[in-house]
C-alpha cells in the first residue's frame, strides 16, 4: 500500500521547508526498494486552494498537482514555515482551514514548520494541544490563538497525530521520525546519516513535549538501566542482571518492560550500540576494541549486529560520520 504525502503549498513559504520532507521521503523509499522493504512507494502531491502557482520567499515558482477540491488520499499533509509575519498568508489561504479540519477528521497525521503552524491553530487543531513555532513569532502565536499550550522550551510538539516544529532543523529530526514510523528504524538512521550535518546519537527519540521518554518510577529497574550502562564492557546477562537487585529473570523482564517498554535484552543492545556510535565517531580505536569495550568479544559478530542494528558496517558508519565533525 502506498503513503500518500501531501505538501501543502501558499506564496512566500520557504521552499526548503517543503523540499527537504519530500526528498527524506524519496531517499527513504529508494532504501525501502533496495532493501526489498514490504512498505509500497510513497505519493507526494503538492496542493493549493485552486490548484495555480505559488511564489516562495526565495523567488521560485512551485506547481501543483492538485487542489483543495480534487479527490485524493493523504496519510500525512505537510505545512511549510512562512517568511515573516504569517498572517496575511493565513488570511489569503483561508480556503484551507475547512480543508485542514476534514482531513483531520478523516485521522490524517500533521506536520507544521515554524509559522506555518498558524494553519493549524486557525483551523482550531491545536485548541487545548502543545504546540510550538519560530522563536521570533512566540508572543503573537500566544495572542493570537490563547487556547493553544505554547511550549517555548520545546523544538518539536505532538498532540496525537498532529507535530510541529520550531524551525527547518527541527523538522528534518520531525520528518526522519515520521520515516523510522513508516519504513522502520534502519531506514530512518541511513536517512539521519544522509542528511544530517551534525550526527547525533541515532537512537535519540525526538524530543517531544508531551513525551517523558526514558522516566519512570520504578526505582529497582532505574538503578538496573545505570548498571547497565557502567557495566557494558562486560558479558552480562539477564539472569545475572535480574540476581543483582535480588529478582527472579520473570520478575525482572515483567517490571523491565513495564516501566521501559521493551525487552530486557533489546535495551542492553540498544545501549551498546549507541555506545559503539560514540566510540567509532569520536575514537580512534580498531573495530575490535570498540567491539570490547560495548561488551561483544568476538567483532564479527559485532559487525553483524551492528549492521542489522544501523543498516551499515561498523567502517562504513564511521567513514559516513567521520566527514561530517568539526575540529
Amino acid at each position: 500500500m502506498a503513503f500518500n504525502l501531501t505538501l501543502l503549498l501558499c506564496d512566500n513559504m520557504l521552499v526548503s521547508s517543503s523540499t527537504l520532507a519530500a526528498e527524506i521521503f524519496n531517499f527513504a523509499q529508494a532504501m525501502a526498494r533496495a532493501g526489498r522493504h514490504p512498505v509500497g512507494d510513497v505519493v507526494i502531491r503538492r496542493v493549493t486552494p485552486d490548484g495555480l502557482p505559488v511564489q516562495t520567499s526565495a523567488g521560485f515558482e512551485l506547481q501543483p498537482t492538485h487542489s483543495v477540491h480534487d479527490t485524493f488520499p493523504s496519510d500525512l499533509i505537510h505545512i511549510p514555515a512562512l517568511w515573516r509575519n504569517p498572517r496575511p498568508a493565513v488570511k489569503k489561504y483561508l480556503s484551507y482551514i475547512p480543508w485542514l479540519r476534514e482531513q483531520h477528521q478523516l485521522n490524517c497525521s500533521f506536520t507544521a514548520v515554524g509559522t506555518g503552524v498558524c494553519f493549524l491553530a486557525e483551523a482550531g487543531l491545536l485548541d487545548g494541544k502543545p504546540a510550538t513555532t519560530h522563536w521570533h513569532y512566540f508572543d503573537q502565536l500566544q495572542k493570537q490563538y490563547p487556547a493553544v499550550q505554547l511550549q517555548r522550551q520545546h523544538f518539536t510538539t505532538q498532540a496525537g497525530n498532529i507535530y510541529c516544529a520550531a524551525s527547518v532543523n527541527a523538522m528534518a529530526e520531525l520528518i526522519v521520525y515520521q520515516v523510522e514510523r513508516i519504513f522502520g528504524r534502519v531506514i530512518a538512521r541511513q536517512a539521519q546519516r544522509n542528511f544530517f550535518h551534525e550526527i547525533r546519537n541515532i537512537a535519540d527519540p525526538v524530543g517531544f513535549s508531551d513525551q517523558k521518554t526514558g522516566r519512570h518510577s520504578d526505582e529497582a529497574i532505574a538503578q538496573a538501566q545505570i548498571w547497565i550502562q557502567d557495566n557494558l564492557s562486560k558479558p552480562l546477562s539477564i539472569p545475572d542482571v535480574a540476581s543483582q537487585f535480588g529478582m527472579t529473570t520473570r520478575t525482572f523482564n515483567r517490571r523491565f518492560r513495564l516501566a521501559v517498554s521493551s525487552k530486557p535484552s533489546d535495551y542492553l543492545a540498544e545501549v551498546r550500540m549507541t555506545f559503539a556510535c560514540d566510540l567509532l565517531k569520536n575514537t580512534d580505536l580498531s573495530i575490535l576494541e570498540i567491539a570490547g569495550y560495548s561488551g561483544y568479544k568476538d567483532a564479527s559478530w559485532f559487525s553483524f549486529r551492528f549492521k542489522q542494528w544501523s543498516g551499515s558496517s561498523p567502517k562504513a558508519y564511521r567513514n559516513t560520520v567521520r566527514p561530517k565533525l568539526f575540529s
